[in-house]
């Protein structure tokens, strides 16, 4: 019989940092914006978001989560949604130019 358990943990766990981010004590509308957003009222949100998240506890563990979970949207450890498409772009290429290598 295969051991099953080995390196698996508890949900609560493996999510339980999200109970210590300083974003549950902030406006979720300030990381998340609003349908057709742009331009400077865009840039502040994020502005404002990043801040909060400068300052945030588990700010390590968060940019972990987002990055490997593709969150699409909103601002996520530290990261707005186009600094990490540019990471994730970056990524793609640079595993297209090791298997081409």
């Amino acid at each position: 019989m295969s051991e099953t358990s080995r390196g698996l943990r508890p949900t609560v766990d493996a999510w339980e940092w999200q109970l210590l981010g300083s974003c549950r004590e902030a406006d979720p509308e300030l990381f998340f914006h609003p349908e057709l957003e742009r331009g400077a009222a865009r840039q502040h949100r994020d502005a404002a978001a990043l801040a909060v998240c400068a300052e945030c506890p588990v700010l390590r563990q968060c940019r972990q989560h987002v990055l490997s979970h593709r969150e699409n949207y909103g601002v996520w450890g530290g990261l707005t949604e186009d600094q990490r498409d540019a990471i994730w772009s970056e990524r793609t290429e640079r595993r297209k130019l090791r298997q081409a290598g």
